[in-house]
């Protein structure tokens, strides 16, 4: 089965515009992290809230945020998931009552034992671990690690510097769903159209 696509880190308008036109695209993600180059300000949500998003389901991505502003920006969204980067606990992803996918920042073959601290999660996602930094590091991994998860019984997101020639590494892994972001970028925020199209292709 074809692993569904998710493209992450969008914080531009009219980029947004044209990602939802491509039919292929599963998942939209916005992050709500002000040390993010990819954050989604007030303004821009603000700009997007009267947007069809058509067949796509927005995800809005926190670090370790406070539950008003959770909350609060989630709400701009029809039926959001949840996707949480830092330490967050089970109990408090679950509490708000939304699909939540957590993070499994994956540094060695312990880290992916963490998954079992977040049985209510609907999707676990993996993605490189670099010392001090939740996401958008850039950097894809070591794939020999990977190999762990294939037989998990779980809905698996796999992100982290994946692009157009590494992706196959990623499907190699039997994903349900792939996460891309700095892999098909002009700058931060703003993606590459017709990059965008080759990979979902080569997908």
């Amino acid at each position: 089965m074809k692993p569904l696509i998710k493209i992450c880190g969008v914080a531009d308008r009219d980029n947004l515009i044209k990602l939802i036109k491509i039919e292929k695209i599963n998942f939209l993600g916005f992050i709500f992290y002000k040390q993010s180059p990819r954050n989604a300000t007030k303004e821009f949500i603000n700009s997007i809230s009267n947007l069809d998003f058509k067949n796509k389901r927005a995800v809005c991505v926190y670090v370790n945020a406070d539950r008003e502003f959770i909350e609060e920006t989630s709400s701009y969204f029809a039926n959001p998931i949840l996707q949480f980067h830092g330490d967050e606990t089970n109990a408090f992803c679950k509490s708000f009552k939304k699909d939540f996918w957590k993070v499994i920042r994956v540094k060695d073959a312990e880290s992916i034992k963490l998954i079992t601290n977040y049985p209510d999660a609907s999707g676990i996602l993996f993605e490189n671990y670099e010392t001090g930094i939740y996401g958008g590091t850039g950097n894809s991994f070591d794939w020999n690690l990977m190999n762990n998860i294939k037989d998990l019984d779980i809905k698996i997101i796999l992100s982290g510097g994946i692009n157009i020639k590494n992706v196959d590494n990623a499907i190699d892994i039997n994903p349900w769903c792939i996460d891309i972001n700095s892999g098909v970028e002009l700058s931060p925020g703003l993606k590459d159209i017709n990059l965008t199209n080759k990979l979902i292709e080569k997908i």
